[in-house]
């Protein structure tokens, strides 16, 4: 088994533009009775491979996100609108599921 940092219930990829242009991933939880849903965006990819049905995204800090490539864009209206808040200022946008992602150059 791959170790991993994170593993989030749904996720989408988010391209950063500008002078250091860059991919992320954006992570979401769903909460429960106690607590509230949840998110978190990694540091950048630097590598990603796949072992089953995941992808396992290797982040600029070290983190790794287990993500299944079945939950790609599930995000609930709490993590769109993270999401989207994180996008507004015009450098970064929510990308559509690319068609290879092994072969994406980070």
């Amino acid at each position: 088994m791959k170790y991993y940092d994170y593993a989030p219930d749904n996720w989408v990829l988010i391209k950063v533009n500008g002078t250091d242009p860059h991919y992320r991933v954006f992570g979401s939880w769903k909460g429960g009775y106690l607590d509230g849903d949840a998110w978190r965006l990694n540091s950048g990819i630097t590598s990603v491979e796949q072992v089953e049905d995941y992808y396992y995204f290797h982040g600029n800090t070290g983190s790794v996100y287990r993500c299944h490539i079945k939950a790609y864009g599930r995000l609930g209206s709490y993590g769109w609108s993270q999401a989207q808040h994180i996008c507004k200022d015009g450098n970064a946008y929510l990308m559509d599921e690319p068609e290879n992602i092994l072969e994406t150059v980070w």
